[in-house]
């Protein structure tokens, strides 16, 4: 299978450049530089990843679309995405690989050791509760729907390509393939924090959750 390396990248300066020399060990690399304007695309291609720039920061999920879309372009079977800050151990990505290759649509990476990771206690609580709710949405078994960590093949994405555009996607893929009967798979991962800050806004991504989840509610 012809597979590449997805990093969706916001300010990511001084950290990118270590990810990607990690990943091209593997994989072909592609970053997806969203509107950084820090360095983040010079660094990502002095450590080997080819680039594709946003003028400006469009969210999350916009980069994967463009990276996916890149992929597609260039005749791949699928991408692996991983964080930029790394927080996803490119170790693992064998084991996506592997997956990928029995036959997998989508493969979630499942932090199995988040108090050994120092993951803080309220992002446990709520990892929990929103895999509950995506799995429920999605009529299939979601241990860790927040994790960035995961293969898509281009197939899986063509069917259920998501229609919003921050850290919602991550969530309204999996619901959106679950329901179309997309096989969805997991591959355990370590877990890693160390001192990055988040990029996520709390209030505005839990309303987006929230808003996500009433309109996949009275879908069918």
């Amino acid at each position: 299978m012809k597979i590449l390396a997805v990093i969706p990248a916001y300010r990511e300066a001084g950290r990118i450049g270590s990810v990607v020399r990690q990943v091209v060990a593997h994989l072909p690399c592609l970053v997806v530089d969203d509107g950084s304007g820090d360095g983040t695309a010079e660094e990502a291609e002095r450590a080997g990843a080819s680039v594709v720039r946003h003028p400006r920061n469009l969210g999350k999920g916009a980069a994967l679309r463009t990276g996916l879309a890149w992929a597609r372009e260039h005749g791949y079977d699928g991408v692996i995405t991983l964080d930029a800050d790394g927080q996803h151990d490119p170790v693992h990505l064998p084991e996506f690989v592997a997956a990928a290759e029995r036959g997998a649509d989508i493969v979630v990476g499942r932090r199995t050791d988040w108090r050994a990771g120092g993951m803080p206690w309220i992002r446990r609580l709520t990892n929990r509760f929103t895999s509950a709710v995506v799995g429920r949405l999605a009529r299939a078994r979601v241990g860790d729907s927040q994790c960035g960590f995961r293969y898509m093949s281009i197939k899986a994405w063509t069917a259920a390509e998501p229609e919003t555009t921050s850290y919602d996607a991550e969530s309204e893929i999996l619901i959106r393939a679950g329901r179309l009967g997309l096989r969805i798979t997991e591959a355990p991962i370590a877990t890693i924090y160390g001192k990055e800050e988040s990029k996520i806004r709390p209030a505005r991504e839990t309303w987006r959750f929230f808003r996500l989840c009433v309109r996949y509610a009275f879908r069918r």
